[in-house]
């Protein structure tokens, strides 16, 4: 049980719980927002897209600013503005009316999860050892993802019964629980001075290659998982298997099931992430069991276009879904260890910017590749490439450690 044992209203756990709130109203749009668009007073579906994806392209800048922020702001304050900003916004999508009205909610909304991103990191490496580091970046991960799955999951039924008005003023009013969350248990201490001058040396951070590899890491794997591989599951099922797919005599539909498949991962999230988190703090090293999975999900991805039964099919796909986890707690987690008091909010601010960058190139690039012929074919073979890529470097990073550690 570990880490769920008298953890209540401890630093972590909280950021954790008020992310998952936080995260409900943007989740339910990824599902609502395309069939009920008509609703709210947009006209098309280009709008749609528009809404959708302009909070992740405002964060990109965004994030840098932020960060530097927190090094002149606790981060209770930032948190509690991020979640005052996420009440803001989740209500105004169920009053909002217009185009122009529903951008500026989602760039607000933008500056909120820069400040709830980015303080969450901030508060685990903060609350965290080399001991239970990985424990606790899992913990973390696995618990505000819940928010998405409950968002998407409950706030789809709900939409379709009461309407996108009632239900995104209920889940504004939910979310207002984080707020004395925050106040009774996170401390309003910031970091020193002295701490602030040296966390902004970004020559030191780009001279450190390690630092400049795993952020790098990051930024291909966010491409490949958060970018490639989310945008293009319902179009990689339509190319296999058509419209309609029947699993045990019941039918489902293309979209119905990529999001069934997608809410799987973000259930099992919080217990996987915590096993994966605590079996690299245990390891020697978390070199070797980052390249182990680095490998697996390349070989996946290489297999995920090969034409095979549904349920061949489903097993590749859930086994790349749980090396997807796995990878992400280890880049964070690693990143995580190469901070120091100093250095460690400017580290994973440029860590979370390129996590970013990499989540909003990728169905860029996924859409222009599979717009050829045989697109999708390549598209996975890019990916599952990069990611053999990836492991082949790291295994000369792992016989460095090695190395070092018998001198």
């Amino acid at each position: 049980m570990g880490i769920w044992k008298n953890k209540f209203l401890k630093p972590v756990t909280t950021v954790s719980i008020v992310t998952a709130l936080c995260l409900l109203g943007d989740s339910m749009l990824y599902i609502v927002l395309p069939i009920y668009y008509k609703e709210v007073g947009l006209n098309s579906l280009w709008e749609v897209g528009l809404i959708l994806s302009i909070n992740r392209l405002v964060r990109i800048p965004l994030n840098p600013f932020i960060g530097w922020v927190y090094h002149h702001l606790s981060l209770k304050t930032g948190i509690l503005i991020s979640v005052i900003l996420a009440v803001i916004t989740t209500i105004g999508y169920g009053v909002a009316q217009g185009f122009f009205i529903w951008i500026i909610l989602r760039l607000l909304w933008g500056v909120a999860w820069s400040f709830l991103r980015l303080g969450g990191v901030f508060t685990v490496v903060q609350n965290s050892s080399e001991n239970n580091r990985g424990e606790k970046m899992g913990f973390y991960n696995g618990i505000y993802r819940l928010g998405s799955l409950f968002g998407m999951a409950a706030g789809g039924v709900l939409v379709s019964i009461f309407g996108i008005s009632i239900v995104s003023i209920s889940f504004g009013v939910i979310m207002i629980v984080g707020i004395p969350l925050i106040l009774y248990t996170m401390s309003g201490d910031t970091i020193s001075e002295s701490q602030n001058k040296a966390s902004t040396n970004i020559r030191a951070i780009i001279s450190n290659k390690l630092i400049i590899k795993v952020i790098s890491s990051g930024f291909l794997l966010s491409l490949v998982i958060q970018g490639i591989f989310v945008s293009t599951l319902s179009l990689l099922l339509s190319f296999h298997f058509s419209e309609q797919i029947s699993i045990l005599t019941i039918t489902f539909g293309v979209t119905a099931l990529a999001g069934i498949i997608q809410g799987i991962r973000w259930a099992w999230e919080p217990f996987l992430a915590v096993k994966f988190g605590m079996l690299s703090d245990r390891a020697q090293s978390r070199y070797p069991l980052f390249i182990g999975f680095l490998l697996l999900s390349g070989i996946c991805l290489l297999i995920i276009p090969i034409s095979m039964s549904i349920y061949l099919w489903l097993i590749i796909v859930l086994l790349f879904m749980v090396t997807a986890t796995a990878l992400t707690t280890f880049v964070d987690t690693i990143i995580a260890d190469l901070t120091t008091n100093s250095n460690s909010k400017t580290v994973m601010t440029y860590h979370v910017v390129f996590l970013d960058l990499g989540a909003t190139l990728g169905p860029l690039i996924a859409y222009l590749i599979i717009s050829i012929e045989n697109g999708v074919v390549y598209t996975y073979a890019l990916a599952g490439i990069i990611l053999l890529t990836l492991a082949l470097l790291w295994l000369r990073e792992a016989f460095m450690e090695k190395v070092r550690t018998t001198v």
